[in-house]
């Protein structure tokens, strides 16, 4: 099975050259850290015994420059390594937006909108830091530490043997059990942190309802409790870290000792093997100082690999999931009997919706419905109210009218006149409850139901909601600019603005999820009654129209009204009843 984190790199975008050229940065940082250790070693005990100054003129010149050149390196590789890693998770996000729209609707509609969050947030950020705190750092590293054990062999081979062997334990070993021990701890915090997401979201954006149901207060705590818990997490994963980190500075005192101990003997009785700091009696002052200072810049470089390899973990779990995001959403679709285009082409004309024994539900839920299922016929005109507590799976019915899910049992068909069978979704449209409001004028917003509506259709359906005294007062009218998208509209008018969209929409089926959710119950039932209305209401004869809402007013208005049906779902545990005249021909 590939590697989740190589398939995420693909989403990446990345090219070679940008990669190549922050690993050389960040090894020249390194070599020069490296080098300015080894000289610094060689001048001070050189000047020790007090040459001629003129002796140490190109070493001094060399320390300076090698110390210039580390922080321009270093600064210059921060530079690289933070481009190419912003740069690759925008297109990374980019490219999972591409997926979700061209894949299949019915996944996409269907992601919780905090999995969905965490995913193309946190998810996609952790993965461009498998670039800045794992791929870079781990090149820079095993180029320096190759480097340094070079020029320790030159010195002496015993020291760079164990000098390599403390590398090891260091850059190797002790990042895998980081990342091994630190597993479990990075998955809880994520599962943590998405639930707080989805706790801090829901909060946000239904505050008032949760304030009326009392509800507010319990799902901060849900927030603070998921909060809580990915704090915790993070800790077990802190004290795994430390521990691997305790390997460096352990490895760097047994390979300093094991120089002392071998430079002293070698000092005794061994000509040194560094060309020019011989004196043939032993080894030089010089390259003992070589000998014992250089490991420890040489451990600079695999310090921070311990956080590395914990690093490419939390990426490698961030990489499975989203990449479990992409390959739900499956390939892109293709209108049925139309290559080349993905665009599901729309049946305007009027049809026959035929409900037989129908159960529905999620894949992680129960199945709704009567144990018979649900059995009607909707001809056009036919209205249908679906009321319910919230969370009884009336939008999750929604979903499997509009053929987004498929059915637990039984099925859902629709034709035309001529009894010929018409693909369900091409003559549906469904309006979630949270329909997105885009940060562009009131016409763009309206036009994405039908890209050609004139500007007189678009007024019209404005008109019919409710919503032209307001659009009459914006400066530029239908073409000023709502900034912030839901954030410049209430929720009244916000909800009316959906409704507009539907009415715009050329589908035969409208499908209409809480249509009057912050409306005043005056506005709320006369807008509901126009809903329901086959003759002389919102949408006409011709149209179907099924709605959801959990308001009580429901109940009143489908008695009254000729041809409106009513089906309530009883609760999310229990299943779903027909009740009222939901069974039979609309």
């Amino acid at each position: 099975m590939a590697d989740p984190l190589g398939r995420a790199f693909g989403l990446l975008g990345l090219r070679p050259r940008p990669i190549a050229t922050a690993a050389l940065l960040g090894v020249g940082g390194a070599l020069s850290a490296l080098g300015l250790a080894a000289l610094s070693a060689w001048l001070i005990t050189r000047a020790w015994q007090m040459p001629p100054v003129l002796y140490l003129s190109v070493a001094i010149t060399a320390v300076r420059a090698l110390g210039i050149s580390r922080g321009v390196f270093r600064y210059l590789e921060r530079l690289a390594t933070h481009d190419l890693a912003l740069g690759a998770m925008a297109t990374a996000r980019e490219r999972i937006y591409q997926a979700l729209a061209a894949g299949s609707p019915a996944y996409s509609v269907t992601l919780r909108r905090g999995d969905l969050l965490a995913r193309t947030g946190d998810d996609i950020d952790e993965i461009g830091n498998a670039l800045i705190r794992g791929v870079i750092p781990i090149a820079v590293g095993a180029v320096t530490g190759v480097a340094a054990v070079v020029i320790m062999a030159l010195v002496s081979w015993w020291a760079a043997v164990v000098l390599a062997v403390a590398l090891i334990v260091s850059g190797v070993v002790a990042p895998w059990l980081a990342a091994r021990g630190s597993a479990r701890s990075i998955a809880d915090g994520a599962q943590a942190a998405t639930r707080a997401s989805e706790a801090t979201l829901a909060a946000l954006w239904h505050a008032p309802e949760l304030t009326v149901a009392r509800r507010r207060d319990h799902v901060l705590s849900v927030a603070a409790e998921a909060d809580a818990a990915a704090i915790a997490a993070a800790d077990r994963g802190l004290r795994t870290q430390a521990g691997a980190a305790a390997a460096t500075p352990l490895a760097l005192g047994a390979s300093v000792l094991a120089a002392c101990l071998i430079g002293i003997h070698l000092a005794s009785s061994v000509p040194s093997s560094l060309a020019g700091v011989a004196t043939g009696q032993g080894l030089t002052p010089m390259a003992l100082g070589v000998l014992i200072l250089l490991p420890l810049s040489a451990f600079e470089s695999t310090g921070p690999l311990t956080e590395a390899g914990i690093q490419l973990e939390r990426s490698r779990q961030s990489a499975a999931r989203v990449m479990a995001l992409v390959d739900g959403a499956g390939p892109p679709e293709e209108a049925p009997g139309d290559t080349g285009r993905t665009d599901r082409p729309i049946h305007t004309a009027p049809v026959t919706m035929r409900i037989d024994g129908l159960r529905w539900g999620r894949s992680s839920t129960p199945d709704l419905g009567p144990n018979d299922g649900v059995s009607m016929r909707l001809s056009p005109g036919g209205r249908l109210i679906v009321v319910g507590e919230s969370g009884s799976g009336k939008s999750t019915l929604l979903l499997t009218l509009a053929g987004l899910l498929p059915p637990r049992a039984g099925a859902v068909t629709c034709h035309d006149d001529a009894g010929e069978p018409v693909d369900l979704r091409a003559a549906t449209c469904y309006f979630a409850e949270e329909g997105h409001i885009f940060s562009t004028t009131v016409r763009e917003n309206l036009l994405v139901a039908r890209g050609d509506a004139t500007t007189t259709e678009i007024s019209d359906a404005v008109a019919a909601v409710g919503l032209s005294g307001w659009v009459d007062s914006l400066p530029d009218g239908l073409d000023t600019e709502l900034v912030g998208g839901a954030e410049a509209v209430s929720g009244g008018q916000r909800r009316r603005l959906l409704l507009a969209r539907a009415l715009l929409h050329p589908a035969p089926i409208v499908l209409l999820d809480e249509p009057i959710e912050h409306l005043d119950a005056d506005d709320a039932a006369r807008i509901l009654r126009r809903l329901t209305v086959g003759d002389g209401g919102l949408f006409g004869p011709d149209r179907i129209v099924v709605v959801v809402t959990h308001q009580t007013v429901a109940q009143e208005i489908s008695g009254s009204e000729q041809g409106c049906r009513l089906l309530e779902i009883a609760s999310v545990t229990a299943a779903g009843k027909a009740v009222g005249n939901a069974g039979g021909e609309a």
